[in-house]
């Protein structure tokens, strides 16, 4: 049997041509290939289907790559991507890189260097695999809250209350762009797979209840602070600024 015939591959790409090419030469080397033509089917195929490596394209119907990465990150920092994209500048590579891609490779490419590259990424990651098989809870404090992603409990203001995921979700994000300016069209994308039905409302709603839970004055928040005509904004420490 082919070492490599137990992993699986996703490849999210939204021209078929390419993607059929992918998954037949990827097949042949004994891997097990899925396939999603958007960014919403990627994203489901992602939490459904537990791949080992990610192929992802930027220009995707739907939900970006770059979104889609954000959102992948948000549970699962280990999980080897290659971006694979008609996109060349020098700031598309550099946005992939702090999105948290672990390889980037342009269109046209050479098949043989992308086959490579695959089996490089792979065998990383099972070297990750390997040495971390204990990981620390991920626990984040800030001004007297403590909040556990792994329990889902946090210590507020009100006591010890249990999130619910998309609550989780949402912080994570929150947590991972600290200070950064966040558009309700971005935090749509990244936290819920944006769809044209969904409501912005939905945005506002989920910052009231983190805003309750973590704000000393809810109808003067420090931390989950709104930026009018943007979105909001996370501070962990504004009596510092």
């Amino acid at each position: 049997m082919n070492k490599s015939s137990s992993l699986r591959v996703l490849i999210i790409e939204d021209e078929g041509h390419i993607a059929e090419g992918l998954k037949l030469n990827l097949s042949l080397k004994g891997y097990d290939v899925s396939w999603a033509e958007d960014g919403l089917s990627g994203l489901e195929k992602w939490k459904t289907e537990h791949p080992d490596l990610i192929v992802l394209d930027v220009m995707l119907p739907g939900i970006d790559g770059f979104s889609l990465l954000q959102r992948i990150r948000l549970e699962d920092e280990k999980l080897p991507v290659l971006i694979l994209t008609a996109k060349t500048e020098p700031a598309d590579k550099i946005k992939g890189l702090s999105c948290g891609v672990d390889d980037y490779l342009t269109k046209p490419f050479d098949l043989e260097e992308f086959l490579l590259r695959v089996e490089r990424l792979l065998t990383r990651a099972s070297w990750s695999k390997q040495t971390t098989e204990v990981a620390v809870p991920p626990v984040y404090s800030f001004c007297g809250n403590t909040i556990n992603f792994e329990t889902l409990q946090a210590e507020c203001r009100q006591g010890t209350i249990t999130l619910t995921e998309q609550e989780a979700l949402l912080l994570k994000l929150f947590f991972s762009n600290i200070n950064k300016p966040l558009s309700r069209k971005k935090l749509l994308e990244i936290g819920w797979g944006y769809t044209g039905n969904t409501s912005t409302r939905t945005v506002d709603n989920f910052i009231v209840r983190l805003r309750k839970y973590f704000e000393k004055n809810p109808k003067r928040p420090k931390h989950f602070r709104s930026l009018r005509a943007v979105g909001y904004v996370f501070d962990p420490d504004p009596a510092n600024k």
